[in-house]
């Protein structure tokens, strides 16, 4: 993939990503958290599966792992993510929720036997140092707190399904299915441990079609044609923009407020980005040098 499209998907990508955190804790406004999230999945993944109604259909195993994939990536990771607003801010939760990256390379290397060069470890870690500085220097450890880094978790535990078994479907109907499956799985948890509502309003509307469309159609399609096409690291580690994207537009949104050490915590972000992605510099003679 040329690097400048590469950039751009990944930039649009994680904006959306960013935003849907505080659209989402608006929603939450008119409706449970679980049975927003499930409603949102069902619809994303029902259109999707009919735009790509006549894409080769998963078949024996393969339900199996999309189903699992939904399970873990939208009902496991966006249901965590949604349920620690309960507690924390809708920016606080976009940082927890993408540490990620640091967990892919983590599970990747002891899971998968992925070897990773320690210029990348050292550049999650540096990622990871920017998320704390953004984050005010401290992290308030409770239940929102650690429901979040659950959904971490599952989202890299998600990644690497998806980097293994991604080459045996289309990526639109895999994204379709999963969410289907995990909006599925979002609505039963709802019926179980919660009370489902939704108040209809225009904004209400609103929060809902921007979830479905934005959020989680074209979120999830950008995501796994991005994570087949690259390194699951290396794409991952640009998560690490999404706390910014999250931090300002829950400003923006809700008036979270905005501290001055996000900026710094950004430049932070952005440099163990580039050491994650950075291949090397090549000789005169055109060969690579990997450092």
């Amino acid at each position: 993939m040329n690097k400048y499209k590469y950039i751009a998907l990944i930039l649009v990508t994680t904006f959306v990503m960013g935003v849907s955190f505080p659209v989402g804790k608006v929603g939450m406004a008119y409706a449970a958290p679980f049975f927003l999230m499930g409603i949102r999945f069902v619809l994303a993944g029902g259109i999707l599966a009919a735009i790509v109604w006549k894409k080769p259909r998963p078949v024996g195993r393969m339900w199996g792992n999309a189903a699992l994939i939904g399970l873990i990536q939208s009902a496991g990771v966006m249901g965590c993510a949604y349920y620690s607003m309960h507690w924390i801010s809708s920016g606080e939760s976009s940082i927890i929720t993408c540490t990620n990256p640091l967990l892919v390379i983590i599970l990747g290397t002891f899971l998968t036997g992925a070897k990773y060069r320690g210029r990348q470890w050292f550049g999650v870690a540096f990622g990871f140092l920017g998320v704390v500085i953004t984050f005010g220097l401290q992290m308030n450890f409770q239940v929102g707190t650690l429901i979040g880094f659950a959904g971490a978790i599952f989202f890299a535990a998600s990644t690497l399904l998806i980097k293994r078994w991604g080459a045996e479907f289309d990526m639109n109907v895999l994204a379709a299915y999963q969410m289907l499956a995990g909006g599925i799985a979002l609505l039963l948890l709802s019926a179980v441990t919660e009370h489902p509502y939704f108040t209809f309003t225009a904004a209400s509307v609103t929060v809902v079609l921007w979830l479905v469309i934005m959020g989680s159609i074209v979120q999830f399609v950008l995501w796994f044609y991005l994570l087949r096409s690259g390194d699951p690291a290396k794409t991952s580690a640009f998560l690490f923009l999404v706390p910014v994207f999250g931090l300002l537009s829950s400003w923006l949104l809700l008036g979270e407020k905005v501290a001055w050490y996000v900026s710094l915590g950004g430049a932070f972000i952005c440099v163990g980005i580039f050491l994650v992605n950075w291949e090397g510099k090549a000789h005169s003679d055109g060969r690579l040098v990997r450092v």
